[in-house]
C-alpha cells in the first residue's frame, strides 16, 4: 500500500531536484512566474486587511491576528499548487541545491535576483490596480487597517526586522517542505495553511507580503510611510532575514542531515 507522502529524505530529494528544474529554467519563465507569485501573496494579503477590517475592538487584539492570519495562506496555496517563483520559498530550494550539486551558484543567483524583483512588481500590480485604483482599499475599515499595517512595518528597529524575518522564512520553508512531503492535493494545503498562518498571526516579516503592504500605505497616504522607509527600514533587513531563515535554518541543516552523505 502506497504512503500519500514521502519521508525527510525523499522530500529533500525532490526538493533538489526541483532546485535544478529552477537552474535551467528559461528567464523569460522566471520573470513571469515571479510576477504571478508576487501577486498571488498579494491576493492574500489583501484578503486578510478586508477579512480583518473594523473587528480589532470588538474581537481583540489576539483574534485580529489570528483571522489575519487564517486568511493570508490563501496566497502560498496558489504559488505552490499554481506553480510560481517566490523568492522566499527559493532561497531554500537554490540553498539546497547549490549544496547538494543539482543547481549551480550562478543559477542560484539569477533565479534569487529575478524572483525578488518580479515578486516587486507584481505585488505592486495587486497594491495599486486591484487594491487601490478599484476603490477596494480606499473607503474605510480597509484603508484604516491597511494604513496601520504599513505603519507598523516600517515603524521597527533593523535588528526587529532582521529577526522576525527570520522567524518568518523558517516557518514559510517549512510550510513549502511540508507541501513537497504530501503527495494529495488537501495534505499539501493543510501542511502550508498552519505554517503560514503561525508566522502572519504571531507577526513575523515576509519580504514579499511587504512588497504588497507597505506600498498600499503609501498609496492611501500613510503618514510617514514613505518609499524611502519602505526600502531602508523594511525590506532590506526584512529580505537579508528571510534569506537566513531559509538557507540556514531549513536549507543548510536538512541539507546536512538528509542529503550530505
Amino acid at each position: 500500500m502506497s504512503s500519500s507522502f514521502k519521508s525527510p529524505v525523499d522530500t529533500a530529494k525532490a526538493i533538489s531536484a526541483t532546485a535544478g528544474a529552477k537552474n535551467s529554467a528559461p528567464i523569460i519563465n522566471v520573470i513571469l512566474l515571479s510576477f504571478l507569485a508576487g501577486a498571488y501573496i498579494a491576493f492574500g494579503g489583501l484578503l486578510a486587511e478586508v477579512a480583518s477590517a473594523g473587528i480589532k475592538e470588538i474581537v481583540g487584539f489576539g483574534l485580529y491576528k489570528f483571522i489575519f492570519g487564517a486568511v493570508f495562506p490563501v496566497g502560498l496555496i496558489i504559488v505552490v499548487l499554481a506553480g510560481s517563483e517566490l523568492f522566499t520559498g527559493n532561497v531554500m530550494f537554490m540553498t539546497i541545491g547549490v549544496l547538494d550539486g543539482s543547481a549551480s551558484v550562478g543559477g542560484l543567483a539569477k533565479n534569487w535576483v529575478l524572483s525578488w524583483v518580479f515578486n516587486f512588481v507584481g505585488a505592486l500590480f495587486v497594491a495599486y490596480v486591484l487594491a487601490y485604483l478599484t476603490g477596494i482599499a480606499t473607503a474605510d475599515p480597509v484603508s484604516a487597517n491597511a494604513i496601520g499595517v504599513a505603519k507598523a512595518k516600517v515603524g521597527m528597529s533593523f535588528e526587529a526586522a532582521f529577526f522576525k524575518a527570520i522567524g518568518c522564512n523558517w516557518l514559510v520553508c517549512l510550510a513549502v517542505w511540508l507541501a513537497n512531503a504530501s503527495d494529495d492535493i488537501i495534505g499539501k494545503i493543510a501542511g502550508i495553511w498552519f505554517p503560514i498562518m503561525a508566522f502572519v498571526a504571531i507577526g513575523f516579516e515576509h519580504s514579499v507580503a511587504n512588497m504588497f503592504f507597505i506600498p498600499l500605505g503609501i498609496f492611501l497616504k500613510a503618514p510617514g510611510v514613505t518609499w524611502a522607509n519602505c526600502i531602508t527600514a523594511n525590506l532590506i533587513p526584512v529580505t537579508l532575514g528571510n534569506i537566513v531563515g531559509a538557507a540556514i535554518f531549513v536549507g543548510c541543516i536538512y541539507w546536512y542531515t538528509y542529503l550530505k552523505n
